[in-house]
């Protein structure tokens, strides 16, 4: 396939920002040029709730331009994305219509876990360095303008990921009215990370031992975009790293301006980005920070190249999100021998009706969450479980899982142990807006259907908790899913559970369960 030249857009709360990359086969993908263009967008979502008019015009003009260099390279294909300011803002769909009619570019926004998703993905075509980094005790820290993402790696697998409230534009804002010197204004920050890493550590860290860190985000490239050959740094051991903040700490906001080459805006922004990292090291003990330098444009062109097959990572993602979801269930206490039965069952029958439910590995991925976490609930409640656990999964990210996956997935729990109503299933996300995976709502309300008849129905099938049918055996024949055991006992109470769940199976995909005992026949 010959190359292509794709555009990436990064819609951020501090920057609008595009990548122009020639992807092929060949030379996998090249990055030809970068334009960066500071706004104020987070400072308005943040402080007042809403984007300003004034700042639609400003991105309008900057998304303007950036259709025309697209143009001047020729560019094919496009994804643009925008990320917390955006998300966060009451007025975000008129912002994005504004956008979409002004300069023709359509702007999509992601989720946190989506975003921050992108940034591994932008690491993993490095795929020899990643893998090395991700072998023991690594935790990836993504500290941006809104938030700060810490994802910890162990054995080459995600085992946990969180988000915090300390973007350094966030705790700007927050601090930006106190009257006080630089080294109070330091102490500050200082207070305010360490309560949040503080709590961090109690729910997530514990004992684990942390031996790396990968920094990716705009804000550690600038901290360390020069060397003492000037060239931008790609590891710093925790020693160097205290010099450095030492150093750091001396300056004022127009020293830091001329050190690190930036303007006055985004100089008072270094040194939140430094405590975070400080107090980090301080917390976990971690011997090296390695600096990819990885922009999320970078990551948005990672994804398009390997959905378009021209590139295939090492790294297996999906595996990461399935072991953030048992980490989940973990916590949740349901993950159990009975988790582990209905998810060989559940796999079993997408796999065997695979010529009749027209889903893919997507969805096979989304059914599989589900069931991990199907049980969250009953650790809040026995009696209400389903709906405890759909406030569970609607308020907790799943990495790599957009907001309305997330939905999908917390409805099909919902309904795992209640009527199915097509009126009454509760969407958040306008799904007029749905696009990429989903092409409407009529889609999404099938797929809840389809994925809850197939849970509901593995779930009768361990009605004891016994694993009895674990020796099943399944085929589609004459309209008839049939599935056969050779178990030697009683299956009166899976037998039962399943009558119960064929009706709803059937009415969704047209064909009939039929359970086969035997030692019966």
């Amino acid at each position: 396939m010959a190359a292509l030249t794709f555009a990436a857009i990064d819609v951020g709360s501090f920057e609008v920002e595009m990548g122009i990359y020639e992807i092929s086969n060949r030379n996998k993908i090249r990055k030809l040029d970068q334009i960066r263009h500071v706004t104020a967008l987070g400072k308005d979502t943040y402080n007042n709730g809403k984007i300003s008019y004034e700042m639609v015009e400003e991105l309008c003009d900057v998304l303007a331009d950036f259709a025309r260099i697209m143009k001047s390279y020729k560019v094919t294909e496009y994804r643009a994305y925008a990320t917390s300011a955006m998300r966060e803002a009451r007025n975000n769909r008129i912002v994005l219509d504004q956008i979409c009619v002004r300069t023709g570019i359509q702007v999509r926004i992601i989720s946190n876990s989506e975003q921050r998703f992108l940034g591994y993905k932008a690491i993993a075509v490095s795929d020899d360095e990643f893998d090395e980094n991700i072998q023991q005790g690594t935790a990836i820290v993504d500290v941006g303008f809104g938030s700060m993402q810490i994802s910890m790696f162990d054995k080459n697998l995600l085992v946990n990921t969180e988000n915090l409230p300390l973007g350094v534009l966030r705790i700007r804002g927050t601090l930006e009215e106190v009257d006080t010197t630089m080294e109070q204004y330091r102490e500050l920050i200082d207070e305010m990370v360490d309560n949040e890493l503080q709590n961090y550590k109690k729910m997530y860290l514990k004992e684990r031992k942390i031996k790396h860190l990968i920094g990716i985000g705009e804000n550690i490239l600038y901290l360390f975009r020069y060397g003492e050959d000037g060239k931008p740094l790609s590891r710093i051991t925790r020693e160097q790293f205290e010099e450095f903040y030492t150093r750091l700490s001396t300056m004022n906001e127009e020293q830091m301006e001329e050190h690190f080459g930036v303007n006055r805006e985004y100089a008072s922004l270094l040194m939140p980005c430094a405590v975070i990292y400080k107090k980090f090291l301080e917390m976990t003990g971690a011997e090296m920070i390695w600096i990819p330098g990885v922009r999320l444009c970078d990551g948005i062109a990672a994804e398009f190249a390997a959905d378009k097959k021209l590139i295939k990572f090492r790294h297996n993602f999906d595996n990461d999100i399935i072991s953030t979801s048992r980490s989940m269930a973990k916590r949740y206490q349901c993950l159990s021998r009975h988790t582990e039965t209905v998810e060989q069952y559940v796999l079993q029958i997408f796999d065997t009706m695979r010529k009749y439910h027209g889903m893919g590995q997507r969805e096979r991925l989304l059914l599989q969450i589900a069931v991990l976490i199907h049980a969250c609930g009953k650790f809040i409640s026995v009696r209400n479980s389903n709906e405890c656990a759909y406030n569970i999964i609607m308020s907790t990210e799943i990495i790599g899982i957009s907001h309305l996956e997330r939905e999908i997935i917390a409805n099909v729990v919902r309904y795992n142990i209640r009527d199915f109503d097509y009126n009454m299933v509760r969407m958040e996300t306008e799904l007029d807006e749905v696009t990429d995976s989903f092409s409407g709502q009529n889609e999404v309300m099938l797929l809840i259907a389809k994925l809850t008849a197939m849970l509901r129905l593995a779930n009768s099938m361990d009605r004891g908790h016994s694993a009895k049918l674990a020796d099943c055996r399944m085929t589609v024949k004459n309209q008839n899913l049939i599935i056969t055991t050779d178990y030697h006992g009683d299956i009166t109470l899976e037998a039962v559970s399943f009558e119960q769940k064929a009706a709803f199976f059937e009415e969704i995909f047209g064909i009939r369960p039929v359970l086969r005992h035997k030692k019966y026949v």
